[in-house]
């Protein structure tokens, strides 16, 4: 957690580490808003932290709320003191940090020509930890490769119940083999520096040694691109829903490559009612489908199914 709390001013860095350990140890958000309660979302829980308790709370009243200065020192430690250097990722809304974790950012938006052309006067910080979680796809992986054949998979979830560890280990077991399992060449569209974590084109997750990565990149764009420069025979892309995303997808699956991927949903019926996914489920794309939730923790799988939407036996009710 150091690279995390290296980023956040003294004062709110003193705040959460004072939290009891059972609590700091599985922190997943810190929320800071100007001028609002500092607060803390963990695996069970989420609330505030109270200025004298050392404790969260769900009452506004003790809790600490960050200052003007507070967002600004922020600003400054995640950027080094040079704003200028990091426009391009001020601009796209986040900043990846060492150790894959990620600081997502909300101010003021600055447009140009209808695109965003940059983001001043940042109040909103949401610090996300990365935990890597290795072995987490190893059940599942059975129902993805059988010798050299490799279904094309759709993760399906909410958010926050884990499609992003699940998708980036079966990258890294996809990429290194297993006992039962040949190894593949992966290729990751990683649009939003999630799944691999790369900080200067570095990967800072365990991807598996086979694996390329495309870096903050356009899903649709990177997809053509990794075909035509490294020739994968999987790829890899994280919460598709964009009308280009799906003609991609379309496009690798016959130029015959494989495709993991993840899309947020609370059911097939979602999926179906998208317009943007509804041609991929109709025309049977996906020949595995993991349907994911929080039910007993983070990655609990509640049903896996093929492209015909038949259920398969689910081999526990949680990989976590």
């Amino acid at each position: 957690m150091t690279s995390v709390t290296q980023v956040l001013p003294q004062s709110i860095r003193s705040y959460i580490e004072s939290l009891p350990s059972a609590i700091f140890n599985q922190i997943e958000e810190i929320r800071i808003r100007q001028d609002r309660p500092l607060e803390v979302i963990t695996s069970q829980e989420s609330g505030f932290v109270h200025q004298t308790k050392k404790q969260l709370t769900k009452e506004i009243e003790g809790a600490y709320c960050p200052t003007q200065l507070d967002c600004e020192k922020m600003l400054n430690l995640i950027s080094r003191h040079s704003l200028y250097a990091m426009e391009e990722e001020l601009r796209r809304g986040y900043i990846t940090l060492q150790g894959g974790h990620r600081v997502g950012l909300a101010g003021k938006v600055i447009v140009a020509n209808g695109k965003v052309k940059a983001l001043r006067d940042i109040t909103s910080f949401n610090v996300r930890f990365a935990r890597a979680i290795l072995g987490v796809g190893k059940k599942l992986l059975p129902f993805l490769i059988h010798g050299n054949k490799v279904e094309n998979l759709l993760i399906v979830s909410p958010p926050q119940c884990g499609k992003t560890t699940l998708i980036r280990d079966l990258a890294r077991l996809a990429s290194t083999g297993t006992v039962n399992t040949p190894a593949f060449k992966v290729g990751i569209i990683d649009e939003r520096s999630e799944i691999a974590g790369c900080l200067h084109g570095v990967p800072q997750h365990d991807i598996g040694p086979r694996t390329d990565v495309l870096d903050a990149c356009p899903k649709a764009e990177g997809m053509m691109m990794m075909i035509r420069s490294m020739s994968p025979e999987i790829l890899i892309v994280d919460e598709i829903g964009r009308e280009e995303d799906s003609r991609a997808i379309f496009e690798a699956i016959f130029a015959g490559v494989h495709i993991f991927t993840t899309a947020h949903g609370y059911s097939l019926d979602d999926l179906c009612q998208r317009p943007t996914l509804s041609k991929l489920m109709k025309e049977k794309v996906f020949t595995r489908i993991f349907l994911l939730s929080r039910r007993t923790g983070p990655g609990t799988v509640e049903a896996i199914y093929d492209q015909s939407f038949r259920r398969l036996d689910v081999p526990v009710a949680s990989d976590r």
